[in-house]
């Protein structure tokens, strides 16, 4: 008799597309795997209603839920309007306190506002101008995983990172962050397994990692 699948549902990171998620594999006879990926929001539409209309997507009941950096905070508002089986966070925070103190203070006076973020849709002028391997390695990377380039998403997302007011983390919440984490650091982090040398975007360049553990974790009781 064949056990019923789980269904899995992963959410990119700020502005990425679900090919942040193409090396994850899980046993196909025990998981479905289902991408997920940032809509427009609507004028002035708040993070938790937002959520609710991403709601839309999920077919299935008693999920798992996955989601990277804000990524990892959409999934967390969205769980409160689905049954789920298992919420998983990567490179992400689980509360307002874990937050880097710089974010808050952006979302505490504004300054946000300002970030110039129209400059995304320019990648191509920022590389034709790039010097440096280094920078136009990130370019590259840049260019291939983010798919959102809408400058109302951006400036909306930004405002919704900097300003999210969660006090306590979902009960039950898995949540797995790199020791070398620049965007949150570690040090800000609380009750997360972490994953030595593990930097924002280890779903990417430690998907071997993931492969090796996501399927124990996920049926963990």
């Amino acid at each position: 008799m064949s056990q019923e699948l789980i269904h899995v549902y992963l959410m990119p990171g700020m502005a990425a597309s679900p090919l942040i998620f193409e090396n994850i594999k899980l046993p196909e006879d025990r998981f479905k795997l289902h991408y997920l990926e940032w809509m427009v929001p609507l004028e002035d539409e708040s993070l938790t209603d937002y959520a609710l209309r991403m709601t839309d997507h999920i077919k299935y009941d008693n999920i798992v839920l996955l989601g990277v950096s804000f990524g990892g905070v959409l999934v967390q508002e969205m769980s409160k309007h689905l049954n789920v089986r298992k919420l998983i966070i990567v490179s992400s925070v689980k509360s307002k306190n874990e937050i880097p103190k710089h974010m808050q203070l952006a979302g505490s006076t504004g300054i946000y506002k300002l970030l110039p973020t129209q400059l995304a849709s320019k990648v191509d002028l920022l590389e034709k101008y790039a010097f440096g391997k280094n920078f136009t390695k990130r370019l590259k990377l840049y260019k291939r995983y983010l798919s959102v380039n809408d400058n109302r998403y951006l400036s909306w997302a930004i405002k919704q990172m900097v300003n999210w007011d969660q006090k306590e983390p979902p009960e039950g919440i898995v949540h797995i962050h790199g020791d070398n984490d620049a965007v949150f650091p570690i040090k800000s982090i609380h009750g997360c397994m972490t994953i030595s040398k593990g930097s924002h975007i280890m779903i990417i360049n430690k998907y071997k990692w993931f492969n090796e553990h996501l399927t124990d974790i996920i049926l963990e009781n």
